[in-house]
């Protein structure tokens, strides 16, 4: 028998923010009121990362300029982690660099060839304040560097050099989504 609610349940689908808006490439604020506002928030964001069929989404890609991620991705085992993190902190991001296909909600239909460590830990906290620690590995260690990389103002494309990212810019400014 499953205890409590699935996630994003009672959340709302809100409107993606895409490449090329302010929001998605300034810093994040911190989460200073761990109140019934955050887990509204919270659970919008479940609601609209599992409408868009994404694996991962900050709280800036729906336009909220706080420090918050929710997250339901495998590893490269399969093993699924569901969460999510406010005020996160990246505070280890090691191990071999792997360059692998990497996508994002706000730059729909496009991905590129993207470098990201096979490890990485986040802390932070949970929509009641309690400590969080969070170790991911393979794919969910993309994933949680991709969310880090957002609350920082950032999209995967300023990590892609070269060839990859003439062509995944190039694509983005043809895209139907673009203005």
């Amino acid at each position: 028998m499953r205890h409590g609610s699935i996630p994003g349940a009672s959340g709302r689908v809100r409107p993606l923010t895409l490449l090329g808006d302010p929001v998605l490439h300034t810093a994040c604020e911190e989460v200073t009121d761990f109140g019934p506002e955050l887990a509204r928030l919270v659970e919008d964001m479940f609601a609209t990362m599992y409408a868009a069929q994404g694996v991962g989404l900050a709280a800036n890609q729906i336009g909220v300029a706080r420090r918050v991620f929710v997250y339901d991705c495998p590893d490269d085992d399969d093993v699924r982690h569901l969460g999510h993190v406010v005020n996160p902190r990246l505070v280890e991001a090691d191990g071999v660099t792997v360059r692998g296909p990497e996508g994002c909600l706000s730059l729909p239909g496009l991905e590129a060839g993207t470098p990201r460590f096979d490890h990485a830990v986040v802390e932070g906290f949970d929509v009641r304040g309690e400590p969080v620690r969070v170790h991911g590995t393979g794919w969910f260690a993309r994933c949680l560097q991709h969310e880090c990389d957002h609350l920082e103002g950032g999209v995967y494309t300023d990590r892609v050099t070269g060839w990859r990212r003439r062509r995944v810019l190039r694509a983005a400014a043809r895209a139907p989504w673009s203005n």
